[in-house]
């Protein structure tokens, strides 16, 4: 697996519902996805097509956890990929907006 450590197929359905909810929480990182509010809705539909295929049966929990974790390389930064494993914390004390995200963000880590 290439994502920062990988999708354990295991873990699928605790990184789909915790990618899911924050993709759509407004005051996450996610909501705005690197690049504004197009970029956001094409991750959020993409996810929610994996998701659907997984819960389908179209795809096995090994390939969708493949696909999941393209699908985060593709639109998570690495500190957001930390916090959602648990292995970063966000700051106590945030300074500045990337930091105010990444605190938001760690309430739907995974890890």
């Amino acid at each position: 697996m290439a994502v920062y450590g990988g999708i354990q197929a295991h873990e699928l359905e605790r990184w789909l519902n915790a990618l899911t909810n924050a993709a759509y929480d407004r005051r996450c990182p996610l909501s705005k996805v690197h690049g504004g509010d197009a970029r956001a809705r094409a991750a959020r539909q993409s996810l929610l097509l994996l998701a659907n295929d997984y819960r389908a049966g179209e795809l096995t929990r090994e390939d969708c956890a493949a696909d999941l974790g393209r699908w985060c390389e593709g639109y998570l930064s690495e500190a957001e990929w930390y916090v959602l494993v648990g292995t970063r914390q966000a700051p106590t004390q945030p300074q500045n907006e990337e930091e105010r995200s990444l605190t938001v963000l760690k309430q739907h880590r995974v890890g």
